[in-house]
């Protein structure tokens, strides 16, 4: 596993580094300290596995950062990891197709139980920030009383979803917009509205922001062989 750390003080740098051994015994960390450093490397290392970026970073703020990372890189998942935790923080990263958002006061096993789940393809974002947005449901305030945590994960197929659908779901939890889900799938327009409208539907939200919250709270992966391939643009 090969993890890129982005972030401007060393201290932390190397205490994620710790963090991380524990999470992969044989983890390659690679470090950066500003956001061009962190491009040159992306460029350079194209097996990573996962980026932890900070928000405050000099010269280019974290959040244009992941906008331009998710542009160039559209299949790296990318991890919010920062001391701004605020609601227009968390919605704008999320909205941008950050993979995770975690706080960095959270505890050494929420960091890693947070990275495993965005592993295996879903998003993790801390029951305190979720909270902010809805209350979770019975099952979910008992699990975590009982302190077991993140609810179990569920797979796009639990909720209806076909394997077209969780493809178009999977690009739009990774901020694509209808535009771009139609030139990587190769859907007409309409169909790809289609395909979202039902997504939103059987996720029981009404905006592309609430479908990433709900499937964070719902602990949604996705299996990661299945990438998104062409198909004709007829298939609906």
């Amino acid at each position: 596993m090969k993890i890129l750390v982005v972030d401007d003080h060393a201290l932390i740098r190397t205490a994620l580094r710790g963090v991380l051994g524990e999470l992969d015994r044989d983890v390659t960390v690679l470090e950066a300290n500003d956001c061009r450093g962190a491009f040159d490397l992306i460029e350079a290392q194209p097996d990573l596995d996962l980026v932890l970026l900070d928000l405050n970073l000099p010269g280019i703020h974290g959040l244009a950062a992941l906008e331009e990372l998710r542009t160039r890189h559209p299949a790296l998942p990318i991890v919010v990891l920062s001391s701004t935790n605020d609601r227009a923080s968390v919605t704008q990263a999320l909205d941008q197709g950050a993979m995770g958002y975690i706080p960095k006061l959270s505890s050494n096993e929420v960091l890693i139980s947070g990275l495993r789940l965005v592993l295996s393809g879903g998003i993790y974002i801390p029951p305190e920030i979720l909270a902010r947005w809805e209350s979770p449901p019975a099952a979910d305030r008992r699990a975590a009383a009982s302190g077991r945590g993140s609810p179990p994960q569920r797979t796009p197929a639990d909720f209806g979803l076909s394997e077209r659908q969780a493809q178009v779901l999977r690009l739009l939890l990774e901020g694509k917009s209808n535009k771009l889900i139609r030139r990587e799938l190769d859907l007409a327009e309409s169909t790809v509205k289609n395909h979202v409208s039902l997504i939103l539907k059987a996720l029981n939200v009404t905006s592309r922001t609430q479908a990433v919250i709900a499937a964070a709270r719902m602990g949604l992966v996705f299996e990661r062989a299945a990438r998104p391939d062409n198909a004709s643009a007829a298939e609906q």
